[in-house]
């Protein structure tokens, strides 16, 4: 079967359709053959997959062929049976008649014998060519086509339609291609039956030693085939799958014989994954099987072919770059066998071979966005997989001084191992000049790197390509020790070990031990001088090749095995080789930025910047170095970021961007220390300095934050009163490797109880130096709303450079000084309280002092877990009142309070106070326009402070009868003091309260009529009621009287019994009983200036202390003590308004009663009063002679509320007997007997008015009567 293989090739190559034959009978198929062709492919056409399920095909492409046709008349029974996919799968038998009896005699059995055979499938299409204008031969053709459906029809199955040529054929082609598709599947159904036996029976016997593969192969490819062409391609690719698996375990079978492997044809270095047909199977057939490098990839085209008009590249690409890895490997088990780098130039076209067949093919409209993604991911690494292995040809021929040394090319090509033929390639002859070349390529030309930084370079190669290549030479003759490294290399004996200096060319700058491996090879020779002149005189050939004779080697090797002229064009040339380079480099770039590995993207994009920068291209290089540092800065990868970084500032540099290559240089800082030594890390902070004093043509704040990290200091915040300023101490890490002078530093502080609140900037003190590691550093801390501050942004300046740091370090700091830590603290560092009181300033004494006489006000100074140090007190007195500045003022500790908590706070405060109190516990200080500075030790303990003053009244106070309350107004002798006190750090806080301190004369003066006789003769008692806290001793006291009054028996004014001194107590009582009568006033008395009132003299001592009220006033200079000792000090004076008998009335005042019996509280009254005129005006010349009377109504407001007018004039007739009665409305307020208002007439002297009844008296008021609104009737 397998000699068919070439016969079985040429068929699929031509037969890509399912074949429908034409049994033409009456000759008809000229006739209808266009119309039968237009109809293809057949739409919706439903067949039946591998396993039996109904498959709909958009379109089924069908080929008609005449059975007379010599295609299908030339081929043998057992072509038949092995390519049976390309036999007819329907048979359409045209006919046509218009004779019934030539139907009955002819054609009926002509069909019949057409249609015995029961293998295939077949219909018969009846053509009518009657016109419909011919009723007769339209039924007659209806009559035909009845009795041939009634010979070949059966219950089953319809086997005929009608066509009719002169008719409407809508109806006959839905028929038809129903019957011709059920023909058509159930030839397939069978076939793949067919197929499905056979192939099981060969799977049955693979053990057996007759097995042939190629067999299997025609049968799994047949069926496979016949999927394809029935465009079923699910099922064709699930047999190439199968396909593939069979062929892999028959060639991985343990024990089957090792057989050619392949790849030894020019032109098997470029991959044919994607060609099916490009070597015939006639040519890679071995024995009973394949050769395995052929036959993989032709597997793989076949699937890569389906998979393509199933429309899914994807899964092309996914699967391919599956396979070359897994075929990548197969060729390595057989790389001794194969050309020289077959394996890496295989590898690469086959990636750019997948990558230029589905790129073109992908839509990204019609997948779903993680498949798109994936496909850019497979795209990414067919690129960079390329690309790796492009690079190590590139090493092989000399290139690869050319290509960065970075860690991701390391990484990649350090663990790719070198070519393993199975012996190194020799140097062609005549290529002298070309080694000469390669010997340039290798002479050292170092790149330096900025800043002067100084870094061991990174392997390109996973061993050195020297040792292993002349350890894989033909006939090698190891030599001498000298011989076996490249002339250019220095052999060094340190520590009793051989070291080899590294050349240049191979970019390993220090010398390393030579590995164990070496020694037996180096035993064979001895290394002395004599056998040095013995090897340089052997022959050529023996003596290991040089490096550059390597590369030479390499490269003719490399030239034979590369067919493709492109590739081998971008290994021509170094300038060729970068540009083919740079394509695959930014290809996996491009693909992995659309991708789920955006990172590997951006590695990539720092290759790319590396190209660029060795070419002076700085601005690409900037840009792709800028995305490369954020991944790793991103990451974490410090290592990967120190290797780039430096390249990215050299660029900002060249490209003059300023602001650039300040962030570089300051990031380049913020890398650990380990990453650079201390010269180069000096010459980061250098530049910065330079450029930070330098005049910059656009400054911008420059972002420090991983370089200076801040923290408040541990402990508790710094708490503030609202309106104060302070200082807060915060800790600042520089990470600087030297001091570092800054003209600025200032802090935000962000409030944490409202976001409208905004920042707050304070200040440091000074122009502070950072030293590298921890730093104090004291600001200044304005006065800042209530609330708890968290830290914001540090900001400064460096010489013309302004900076910010974002970064906090944590709130518990370590011992270490060079901690850094970017967490946010969400300690807060200050906290200022709400306003609150701070201090408290009230009056030392509540209780009256001596009104006109010099007293000691107190005011108790109280602080309120504040300070007063250094605080201000403004005094400023009110009207009446007055302070003799000429006096000391005096302030000393509260005892209350001293005794208590503050005892010990005054101890301390007191012994570090450049003032304090004296002996006797009180402090001199001196007032001055009203101001004073408290003391240092009263700042934290509660203090009275004692001032002199004087309260001035220049009226007498008056006497009242003892039957008449005393009515005191509550501003009766009441002073204010105005006080302001400024204090705190810079007497920011002031306090003002304006102090009321009362001041009255020692007593209250009342008199009654204590007898009186019958000649005229009153016994007066004047009652001293005590207004002060205080002993009171009267020494001496005597009446002054009125006009119209005389003394009885002592014509001195004194009272009738003395009982000097008397000591009257606080709130007590003392009487003086005086006997007067009432005289006679002559007329001449009448023309001098009467005595309204009497005048009553006490000459008295007081004994009071001035922490409780009233005392003796302050001795002012020595004549005041003097008469203090000789006790003349006080002298009270109070007038008296004694009253004459009223003997001969004008008015007459009588209080009406009641309309009611009972009054109530909350009940409205009238309140009546008449007045009657007992004498007219010419009989009465003392008598007012105005009509109008002033009345007044004075009432308790306790007691009563009056609704109506309290004062106003009346109209009362001037003759005798003249009345009027006066109506006010009252409501009692209280319950009791109370007094009621009481009328008087202010215009009229009382000695002309009767009253009735005389004095005052009481009226019962009862409760207010029991509500019943919410009571319920029984």
């Amino acid at each position: 079967m397998a000699n068919f293989l070439a016969q079985f090739q040429t068929i699929k190559s031509s037969c890509d359709r399912l074949v429908v034959a034409i049994e033409d009978v009456s000759d008809l198929w000229p006739v209808v053959k266009d119309s039968f062709e237009e109809k293809l492919p057949l739409k919706k056409a439903c067949l039946n997959n591998k396993t039996r399920n109904p498959i709909f095909v958009d379109k089924l492409p069908v080929e008609y062929i005449l059975t007379t046709d010599a295609r299908l008349r030339s081929r043998f029974p057992q072509e038949q049976y092995l390519f049976w996919f390309r036999e007819p799968y329907a048979t359409i038998i045209l006919v046509t008649c218009e004779d019934l009896d030539e139907f009955k005699n002819i054609l009926r059995n002509r069909l019949k014998l057409i249609v015995q055979n029961d293998d295939r499938e077949w219909f018969i299409v009846f053509v009518s060519k009657a016109y419909p204008s011919n009723d007769q031969a339209t039924k007659l053709v209806k009559k035909i086509y009845a009795k041939l459906e009634v010979e070949f029809n059966t219950k089953k199955r319809e086997r005929c339609c009608k066509l009719d040529l002169q008719g409407s054929d809508t109806d006959f082609w839905a028929d038809f291609e129903y019957k011709l598709v059920d023909s058509i599947r159930n030839t397939m159904d069978r076939r793949t039956q067919f197929y499905e036996d056979e192939i099981r029976k060969l799977s049955e016997n693979r053990l057996m030693p007759v097995w042939n593969f190629c067999n299997f192969f025609i049968l799994k490819e047949s069926l496979a085939f016949m999927f394809e062409m029935a465009h079923l391609h699910e099922d064709s690719l699930r047999e190439y799958d199968e396909l593939e698996l069979c062929y892999l375990e028959t060639v991985n079978t343990p024990n089957s014989k090792q057989k050619d492997f392949g790849g030894m044809d020019k032109g098997d270095d470029q991959a044919a994954i994607l060609k099916p047909s490009c070597k015939p199977l006639s040519d890679i057939v071995l024995d009973d099987t394949f050769r395995e490098f052929e036959f993989r990839q032709y597997l793989f085209a076949c699937q890569s072919k389906l998979l393509f008009k199933l429309n899914r590249p994807v899964e092309v690409a996914t699967r391919g770059y599956s396979f070359i890895i897994s075929f990548s490997k197969a060729l390595s088990l057989h790389e001794n066998n194969l050309p020289f780098c077959l394996r890496e130039v295989w590898v690469i076209t086959a990636c750019l071979a997948l990558i230029n067949e589905t790129a073109p093919r992908y839509d990204s409209g019609l997948v779903a966005p993680d498949v798109e993604k994936e496909f850019y991911r497979v795209q990414g690494d067919l690129y960079s997989l390329s690309r790796v292995k492009f690079m190590r040809l590139a090493c092989l021929i000399g290139y690869g001084m050319e290509i960065e040394r970075s860690p991701a090319n390391s990484a990649s090509l350090s663990l790719l191992p070198w070519p393993k033929p199975a012996t190194w390639p020799l140097v062609p002859s005549d290529t002298s000049h070309l080694v000469l070349e390669k010997e340039k390529m290798l002479e050292p030309n170092p790149r330096v790197k900025p800043f002067g930084i100084q870094k061991k370079l990174l392997p390109l190669e996973p061993s050195v390509l020297l040792r292993e290549a002349n350890r894989r030479r033909a006939s090698l003759s190891a030599g001498n020790i000298y011989d076996l490294f490249d002339g250019h290399q220095n052999l060094i004996v340190k520590d009793g070990q051989l070291m080899c200096g590294s050349p240049a060319s191979d970019g390993i700058s220090m010398t390393s031990p030579l590995n164990k491996a070496q020694k037996p090879s180096m035993s064979r020779v001895s290394s002395g001088p004599g056998n040095v002149e013995s090897s340089l005189s052997r022959v050529h050939v023996d003596r290991p090749m040089k490096l550059s004779e390597v590369y030479v080697a390499a490269e003719h090797a490399l030239h034979c095995t590369i067919s493709d002229s492109d590739l081998w064009e971008s290994l021509s040339s170094v300038k060729n080789f970068e540009k083919k380079y740079l394509e695959l480099t930014k290809g996996a770039a491009d693909n992995y930025h659309l991708s789920w590995w955006k990172r590997h993207g951006v590695v990539l994009d720092g290759e790319i910047a590396a190209l660029a920068f060795r070419h002076g291209n700085f601005d690409l290089a900037a840009k792709s170095y800028e995305k490369v540092c954020a991944l790793y800065a991103g990451e974490g990868w410090h290592d990967l970021l120190a290797e780039v970084l430096p390249n990215l500032a050299e660029c900002q540099k060249q490209l003059n961007d300023q602001a650039g290559y300040l962030s570089s240089c300051v990031r380049l800082l913020s890398l650990e220390r380990s990453l650079f030594l201390t010269k180069e890390r000096e010459a980061f902070q250098s530049e910065v300095v330079r450029l930070a004093h330098s005049e910059m043509k656009h400054p911008v704040p420059l972002d420090v934050s991983s370089l200076i990290t801040f923290s408040g200091n541990p402990g508790p915040p710094l708490e503030l009163c609202d309106g104060d300023p302070g200082t807060l101490s915060v800790t600042v890490w520089s990470g600087f490797p030297d001091d570092i002078s800054l003209e600025s530093l200032s802090l935000t502080l962000i409030a944490t109880f409202s976001a409208d609140e905004g920042v707050k900037a304070i200040k440091s003190s000074d122009s502070p130096i950072l030293k590298p590691g921890k730093n104090n550093v004291t600001l200044l801390v304005p006065p800042q709303h209530p609330g708890s501050y968290v830290l914001g942004v540090l900001t400064g300046q460096i010489g013309q450079l302004r900076f910010r740091s974002h970064s906090f370090s944590k709130g518990d700091l370590p011992d270490s000084d060079d901690f850094m830590s970017y967490e946010k603290p969400t300690r807060p560092v200050l906290k200022v309280s709400k306003p609150r009181p701070l201090v408290d300033v009230a009056a030392a004494v509540s209780s009256a002092l001596l009104m006109n006489e010099t007293q000691w006000v107190g005011l108790v100074i109280r602080p309120i877990n504040y300070s007063l140090k250094g605080a201000i007190l403004h005094i400023e007195t009110g009207p009446g009142l007055c302070i003799d500045e000429t006096c000391m003022v005096e302030m000393e500790a509260d005892q209350k309070a001293f005794h208590g908590s503050e005892q010990s706070t005054m101890s301390e405060v007191t012994s570090e106070d450049s003032v304090s109190p004296n002996a006797s516990g009180c402090s001199k200080l001196v007032l001055k326009n009203g101001e004073l500075q408290l003391p240092d030790w009263a700042s934290n303990i509660t203090s009275i402070l004692w001032f002199p003053v004087r309260a001035v009244d220049d009226q007498l106070p008056q006497g009242t009868y003892s039957v008449v309350p005393q009515m005191q107004s509550v501003v009766d002798g009441m002073r204010t003091i105005a006080l302001k006190l400024e204090f705190g750090t810079t007497h920011n806080q002031t306090f003002e309260r304006t102090i009321a301190v009362h001041f009255t004369d020692p007593f209250h003066v009342s008199v009654r009529v204590a007898d009186q006789c019958n000649d005229g003769t009153v016994i007066l008692q004047v009652i001293l009621h005590s207004q002060v806290k205080g002993t009171v001793t009267v020494y001496d006291a005597w009446l002054e009287l009125q006009d119209g009054f005389i003394h009885v028996g002592k014509f001195d004014g004194r009272p009738v019994s003395e009982f000097f001194p008397l000591v009257i107590c606080s709130s007590s009582r003392a009487g003086l009983m005086f006997c007067i009568r009432s005289e006679c006033i002559s007329p001449i008395d009448d023309q001098k200036l009467p005595k309204s009132d009497s005048i009553l003299n006490v000459r008295y001592d007081i004994a009071g202390n001035r922490a409780i009220g009233a005392h003796l006033p302050m001795v002012l200079d020595h004549a005041d003590f003097e008469k203090t000792c000789e006790k003349e000090q006080l002298l009270f004076k109070c007038a008296l308004a004694l009253q004459r008998p009223v003997l001969d009335p004008c008015l007459a005042v009588g209080f009406l009663p009641f309309p009611s019996k009972s009054l109530r509280v909350g009940q409205l009254v009238n309140m009546k009063w008449r007045i009657e005129r007992l004498k007219n005006i010419e009989k009465s010349p003392s008598c007012s002679n105005n009509d109008e009377v002033l009345y007044e109504v004075n009432a308790n407001p306790e007691n009563w509320m009056i609704a109506g007018r309290k004062r106003g004039h009346v109209s009362l007739s001037l003759n005798q007997g003249s009345r009027l009665v006066i109506t006010i409305v009252c409501m009692p307020l209280a319950a009791g007997y109370v007094r009621p208002p009481h009328l008087t007439l202010p215009s009229i002297d009382v000695a002309n008015i009767s009253c009735n009844p005389a004095g005052p008296h009481l009226v019962c008021v009862l409760p207010p009567a029991l509500s019943s609104s919410f009571c319920i009737p029984s």
